[in-house]
């Protein structure tokens, strides 16, 4: 006897971790998301971040650079240390707009990064490109 279950594949979202301190920015880029169909994940702070990438392996983690305690740039490398999550996009996300932001955001780890304030009209399809770009497999929760 089967019963009529959708696939395991069907059922599973992609999982993104958000490491935002500000509450509006975490709200909107969470909404944005979900509305998407995206799981997303929470943290505060860079140390938190770290500790959930670790543990939950999301498909894509999108980082706030102006971070308490530890900027996204010491997060962005402490992240990448982890074998684990080598093929996980870290896309930063960031106000500053200076030349030379951009590299800096690469050479921390980051594969690419979203300018500050979010754009709702373009940020979905943004965060679906680096999730292209990712490995197959990995990142999703059911």
């Amino acid at each position: 006897m089967h019963a009529a279950n959708p696939s395991r594949k069907e059922i599973m979202k992609p999982t993104i971790l958000l490491i935002e301190d500000n509450e509006q920015n975490l709200y909107l880029a969470t909404f944005l998301l979900e509305q998407n169909g995206f799981k997303v994940v929470p943290a505060r702070t860079g140390p938190e971040g770290i500790e959930l990438a670790g543990r939950i392996q999301p498909a894509l983690i999108i980082l706030d650079i102006q971070l308490p305690q530890m900027d996204g740039y010491t997060v962005a490398r402490e992240l990448r240390q982890n074998a684990a999550l080598k093929d996980v996009p870290i896309v930063a996300v960031t106000s500053y707009a200076m030349v030379g932001d951009r590299e800096r955001t690469l050479e921390a780890g980051c594969s690419g990064y979203i300018e500050k304030p979010i754009n709702p009209d373009t940020f979905r399809s943004q965060v679906e490109e680096y999730l292209k770009a990712r490995p197959a497999g990995g990142g999703t929760q059911p």
